[in-house]
Order: structure tokens, then sequence, then C-alpha cells
């Protein structure tokens, strides 16, 4: 048990002083791990514990489309939420019909993205960083 505590304070302590891009990296890095978790126990004939796997990716998913801010990229907030919706169309059907496809199209459509947040995070982090220094003279 106290090992479990001692993890769960260690993950308290990372979400509260990593950046929100570093928790967006963070879900993405869980979501995918959670897709090819549940797709080896459904090839494995694992129904049960697929399904929670499942579920714990469609709980990423949804945070990443509650998380979209769509007064300030209306368009692109759109783009994603559709994008999200089709996720989450997939995943339902994975559990229902046990479908590594539909897994598989879920990892084909946000992998581009997570390459993209890839990129772009230590971008910005970077010029953040530059913004927040103080200039010299």
């Amino acid at each position: 048990m106290l090992h479990a505590d001692a993890i769960s304070r260690y993950k308290q302590v990372v979400v509260s002083t990593s950046t929100p891009g570093e928790l967006l990296l963070a879900l993405y890095g869980g979501l995918f791990s959670y897709l090819r978790q549940a797709r080896l126990l459904i090839e494995n004939k694992q129904r049960g514990k697929a399904a929670e796997r499942i579920s714990h990716a469609r709980a990423i998913v949804v945070e990443l489309e509650l998380a979209l801010d769509h007064d300030v990229h209306p368009e692109l907030c759109a783009n994603l939420s559709a994008l999200y919706g089709f996720c989450l169309d997939r995943l339902r059907l994975a559990t229902r019909e046990d479908s590594t496809e539909a897994l598989d199209e879920v990892v084909r459509v946000l992998t581009p993205l997570q390459q993209a947040w890839k990129m772009a995070v230590p971008k910005a982090t970077a010029e953040q960083g530059r913004l927040d220094s103080p200039r010299r003279r």
C-alpha cells in the first residue's frame, strides 16, 4: 500500500508541475498505451480487460475533447471535436464487437496529431521561455 501511495503522490506532483503541453503529450502517450494494450487483450480473448483499457482510452479522448477552447479557434476545435467524436464511435465499436480494426482506425487518425504535438509542444515551450525571460541590455 505504501508503494501505491508513493506512486499516487508522484503523479500528483507531475500533474501540478507540468505545462499544459506536457500534460497533452502525457494524455496522448497514455491513450496510445491503452490502445496497444486493448489490442493485445482482444487478440488474446481477454474481453473484460480489453474493455477496461478501452474505457480508459475513451476517458482520455473525452478529456481531450472537453479541453478544446472553441472561443479561441472555433474552426480548428470543430474539426478536432469531429475527429474525437469519430474516435469515440470507433472505441464503442471496439468494445461491442472486440474489433481490433476499430482500434487501429483510432491509432491511424490520432497518430498524426500526436506527432504534430510532439513537435509543437517543445517549440512552444522554448518560445514561452524566451518571452518569460528578462531582456538583456
